[in-house]
């Protein structure tokens, strides 16, 4: 668990007790959670690994609390998550830039639907993803990494308690996601807040999370829980990596992969 800095607002603790959820598609009801249970304390920083469509990304949108599961509950600080609240804030894999607005227009969007414009946290925002001189700069002037920098300014400028990440570095080129990995393990440890992420990177996941849990083929269950009591920074041949990461694939069915 991470302190959260003196001034900064306190991480949030999440708690998931049975959840089931799912849709109904074609007059058959198609289940794509079960029995998810997990306890994320405040300050950590927790990646959830999966087979593609196994329902992570799912349970990502319940915990932002963008639509209710249909069954089980949600806590945020042991109080019920019954909408989305400006202390959870998700980021997407794909940037989402509004091509009309600027990188500081972009970044200062919720405030404007809000009312409550504060230059001076956009300021500290767009400075601390590193686009200090990019404030009037254009989507379509970006590379992918700045526009990523971008919505992440965006998710942190009000503060949030919970970051919630839903592949965020997957659209990436490899040395512009390494580049990546770093600011977003940076912002946390100095921010504190609480990180909930999907990834498909097995490396990625070791590299950055205090915890990595996997789930298996949909409908998602929990298939293992597993803590990374390893310091930063962590180096991708340190052997302790690597054992873990031969110990997730097979887990995960590629016992031949690692």
């Amino acid at each position: 668990m991470v302190t959260s800095p003196v001034g900064q607002t306190a991480p949030l603790g999440i708690r998931l007790r049975g959840i089931h959820h799912g849709y109904r598609i074609g007059g058959a009801f198609q289940p794509v959670i079960q029995g998810v249970s997990l306890d994320i304390a405040p300050g950590e920083f927790v990646a959830l690994l999966g087979p593609s469509g196994c329902g992570k990304s799912t349970l990502l949108r319940l915990i932002a609390g963008l639509e209710p599961p249909r069954s089980g509950q949600i806590l945020a600080d042991g109080v019920p998550v019954t909408g989305p609240g400006p202390d959870r804030i998700v980021m997407f894999q794909d940037p989402t830039l509004y091509p009309w607005r600027t990188v500081r227009a972009n970044v200062a969007l919720s405030q404007d639907i809000a009312g409550r414009r504060d230059d001076a946290a956009i300021d500290a925002a767009i400075d601390m993803v590193g686009l200090k001189g990019f404030e009037r700069a254009w989507p379509h002037q970006l590379s992918g990494g700045m526009a990523q920098r971008a919505a992440l300014a965006r998710a942190l400028v009000n503060d949030p308690r919970l970051l919630i990440l839903d592949e965020p570095l997957g659209k990436l080129d490899s040395l512009t996601r390494l580049t990546m990995q770093t600011e977003l393990l940076r912002l946390w440890q100095r921010r504190g807040f609480t990180v909930i992420m999907v990834t498909h990177d097995v490396e990625e996941a070791l590299l950055l999370a205090t915890r990595v849990v996997t789930f298996s083929a949909r409908p998602a269950s929990v298939l293992s829980d597993i803590a990374i009591d390893l310091p930063y920074h962590r180096h991708r041949d340190d052997p302790r990596l690597l054992t873990l990461r031969r110990e997730i694939l097979v887990r995960l069915g590629h016992s031949e992969d690692w």
